[in-house]
């Protein structure tokens, strides 16, 4: 007789966007286990994402300020029980430290392709086989559902743009002007802007939305990454430079035009088939044209 799977144990990776290309995994196993709660290990920038997730049991943190990058501290909780099953994307061999029947590791995978999700897939592929790859989930409940209705309940009905505008490295960022010209040229599509980003981020936004000929929220520092995924529902389309936003709004089914600048697109693009990308040719995003971007564009909702 099969032993029943009730305990599972699933070391996830940190940066957002990462963390939401591990979902479909974590769907694969709930589906294979329906019967188990999973215990996920996160980064604290990751950890709010698994919130909801209705199979999910304790969220542990792996801390990378604390000493050994919080191993230790992680482990000890870890070895508090013992997994039936411990699945692990990364490659620090945490799962060879805590006790479990059976593991599935990065050193064992068989990718299902190029992109990110495909290779992070192939870490379960003995268990998964041939079966569908779910897409990426994030999960929301009613109250950030709420905050994204009252968030645009004053913008005026028809498509919704959602620009992030600003990144971290320079390298990675698209011209403010060229948010504010590419949001001038396709009024004709949308009847509305959503701008999104960081607290530290506000002055970007603030500097687009003076400039917008279109109804607009600003809601810069005023979303968590939840609430944003609720907002990013009610958008007709994400517009943005390689982050962990873009990933978001594919995982709530929202189409993506996605700026890149050294990366493989056909790697680390948002998951799914409404993902469309540019890329830099010289690795700078500030090259991309905003013609380009709107030809795009163009090509999603008219042809």
């Amino acid at each position: 007789m099969a032993q029943t799977t009730r305990s599972v144990l699933f070391i996830s990776l940190s940066c957002v966007g990462d963390a939401i290309m591990t979902t479909p995994l974590l769907e694969a196993l709930h589906q294979h286990f329906p019967e188990a709660k999973i215990d996920i290990v996160a980064d604290k920038r990751s950890a709010l994402l698994y919130q909801h997730c209705p199979y999910r049991a304790r969220i542990l943190i792996k801390d990378k300020k604390k000493l050994l990058r919080g191993s230790v501290s992680l482990l000890r909780e870890i070895l508090k029980k013992s997994y039936d099953v411990i699945v692990d994307v990364r490659t620090d061999g945490l799962a060879y430290l805590c006790r479990g029947r059976t593991r599935y590791t990065k050193w064992q995978r068989k990718p299902y392709g190029p992109h990110a999700v495909e290779q992070l897939m192939g870490v379960i592929h003995r268990l998964h086989g041939q079966e569908r790859i779910p897409p990426t989930t994030v999960w929301i409940s009613e109250e950030e559902k709420r905050f994204a209705d009252n968030a645009v309940m004053d913008l005026p009905p028809g498509r919704w743009l959602y620009l992030a505008p600003a990144v971290t490295l320079a390298s990675k960022s698209w011209p403010i002007e060229n948010y504010i010209r590419l949001a001038h040229n396709v009024r004709d599509i949308f009847s509305a802007v959503i701008l999104d980003g960081s607290p530290s981020e506000a002055s970007v936004t603030l500097s687009v939305a003076r400039e917008l000929r279109l109804p607009y929220v600003d809601l810069a520092g005023r979303t968590n990454l939840l609430q944003a995924a609720a907002v990013l529902r009610h958008a007709s389309l994400f517009v943005g430079s390689d982050s962990g936003l873009g990933h978001v709004a594919s995982a709530v089914a929202t189409p993506t035009l996605t700026f890149f600048s050294n990366d493989k697109p056909e790697r680390v693009l948002p998951w799914g088939n409404r993902a469309v990308w540019l890329r830099a040719a010289d690795g700078n995003v500030s090259s991309i044209s905003v013609e380009e971007a709107e030809k795009k564009i163009r090509g999603l909702f008219l042809d």
